[in-house]
């Protein structure tokens, strides 16, 4: 289970889900409502999760945290093999720089989640 951690309690991500869902219909996320998604869903509500997500969640302005997250990079498409030897050069530079812009991604990604959830 993935899971982060918010004002020292483990939150799992379906419970992070559960509020982006309401956030998304424009709903309220209050304990109420999060727990009426969890059940919903099948998963066993544990009330401590859900309070410590809730009291995290009344600090942040969720749409401006979901218009700071980064969007993961699409993986690159298969190369096609350079049909002259001049070629091979140019392909190989445009593949270390994507591969050097994936790794910035998955770095801004974690610091844009723990911005989220302290």
């Amino acid at each position: 289970m993935l899971t982060s951690k918010i004002k020292g309690v483990l939150i799992g991500l379906e419970y992070v889900y559960a509020a982006l869902l309401l956030h998304q219909a424009g709903k309220s996320v209050t304990e109420e409502a999060v727990k009426a998604v969890l059940q919903a869903a099948g998963i066993e509500v544990d009330e401590v999760r859900v309070k410590a997500l809730c009291a995290a969640l009344k600090e942040v302005n969720i749409d401006e945290a979901i218009k700071g997250a980064v969007v993961p990079a699409v993986a690159p498409t298969a190369a096609a093999q350079p049909t002259t030897p001049a070629q091979a050069p140019a392909e190989e530079k445009k593949e270390e720089k994507e591969e050097k812009k994936e790794e910035a991604t998955e770095e801004t990604i974690a610091e844009g989640l723990s911005s989220l959830f302290g």
